[in-house]
Formats: C-alpha cells, sequence, structure tokens
C-alpha cells in the first residue's frame, strides 16, 4: 500500500486504498492504483455524493492507457528523442511509457494535483523522470507530440482536438468512447482490445479501443518505421 496516496484517496473513500499493481496488458510497468478487492456495494450516499464531486481518475489504468502505453512501448520511433506532452495524465501510464521508450522529455499535465503526484509517484517507481504540468495552455515547451488517453468521454471536449493540434504536430489519441471520429486532421490508426484495471466490469464496447493520429503534417513526413 502507499501510504500518502491511500490517505488522499480516503479523503473521498474511507475504506478504500492505494496499492501496487501489474497492468495485464503492459507487464513492463507498475502502478499504484484502487486496490483491486475494493467493491463499491456498500458505500454510503455520503460517499457515492464525494465520488459524484471528485472523480479520481487517477486510481485506475483506463483501457485506453493500456493501449496508448502498449503501443509506444511496441513503436518507440514514435517518441524516441522528442519532447512529449501526456494530455489529462491521470495515472501517468502513457508519459510513462513515453519516457521507458525514449522521449527526450515528457510532461505529464493534469489539473488535478492528485493525478500529477499519483504520476510523479508511478514514474519514480519505474525508473523514469517527467516533468508535471497543471495547466495545458501555460506549457511552454516546444512539443513534437501529444498523448491524450479517453480524453473524449464527455463530447464537449472534442474542442481539445483542434487546440492539440495547435500545440503539436501530431497527437497520438487513444479512446474507447467515439467509435468513428471524424475530425479535421485525424484519421484512424488502430483497433485493439484491453481492459480498465482493476477491472471495472465495463460493457464489452468500452474495451475496444481505437487509436488515431492528428498530424499538421503530411503522411510521407511521418516518423520512420524503422
Amino acid at each position: 500500500m502507499h501510504p500518502g496516496l491511500t490517505r488522499r484517496l480516503r479523503q473521498v473513500l474511507p475504506t478504500a486504498r492505494v496499492e501496487l499493481a501489474a497492468l495485464p496488458d503492459v507487464p513492463e510497468l507498475q502502478l499504484y492504483l484502487l486496490n483491486a478487492d475494493f467493491s463499491n456495494a456498500a458505500l454510503t450516499p455520503e460517499e457515492i455524493s464525494a465520488v459524484l464531486d471528485y472523480p479520481a481518475y487517477w486510481i485506475f489504468c483506463w483501457a485506453s492507457g493500456q493501449v496508448l502505453a502498449r503501443h509506444l512501448l511496441d513503436h518507440p520511433h514514435w517518441v524516441r528523442g522528442r519532447c512529449v506532452l501526456d494530455f489529462g495524465c491521470g495515472s501517468g501510464v502513457a508519459a510513462i511509457a513515453a519516457a521507458k521508450a525514449g522521449a527526450a522529455r515528457v510532461i505529464a499535465c493534469d489539473l488535478d494535483p492528485d493525478a500529477r503526484l499519483a504520476t510523479a509517484t508511478n514514474a519514480r517507481l519505474n525508473g523514469v523522470t517527467v516533468e508535471l504540468a497543471d495547466d495545458f495552455e501555460t506549457v511552454d515547451a516546444t512539443v513534437d507530440l501529444i498523448l491524450a488517453a479517453d480524453v473524449l468521454y464527455d463530447r464537449s471536449n472534442l474542442v481539445w482536438l483542434d487546440r492539440f493540434l495547435h500545440k503539436a504536430p501530431q497527437v497520438l489519441l487513444a479512446d474507447s468512447r467515439i467509435k468513428d471520429l471524424h475530425a479535421p486532421g485525424y484519421r484512424w490508426l488502430d483497433r485493439r482490445i484491453s481492459t480498465t484495471w482493476p477491472d471495472l466490469d465495463e460493457f464489452d464496447d468500452f474495451r475496444h479501443v481505437n487509436l488515431y493520429l492528428g498530424s499538421q503534417v503530411r503522411r510521407s513526413e511521418l516518423p520512420s518505421q524503422a
């Protein structure tokens, strides 16, 4: 169990804890996540209200995060030697995978201070260094690639797709909520099956994760597959 992260989580869920977890699809990485045997069956109305007011996304490694991390570790040319920004980093899985895959600089961005703490903790656990940011708009680095996993759960977030391409020439987007994305500058790359961990027993539809590439450049200018 991780005491510091558990104290943060218990402000919302008094009976929960944060413990070390191996990822089924990314066994190279370990993360501090919600205890796998946690049951929400006994939540009080007050606890349910607290969870709704503060959804602690960082206590899960979402299916899209696993897929994106797996893709980066299998295809490190996307990040090798580049400056990468992980938007809505949550547990930090994509940022950590990017660092493992050889990114020159990794910036993990999340509004939630607990997510930033979890990302920093998980980065140390996995032997990599990431920088933390709390505001996407104020990141002044020259970003080569933006990573985003499951940020389109609310359709109002679609406006971020254009903002990403104003910040960086390329975007790798993993999403399980929107099945057929049509947005200027974005094209479908691949589809993978994964699971949120700890397993939320989600609908099968949410286990199917699509990968999309957003790009300001011509296909002939994409990174070499070598």
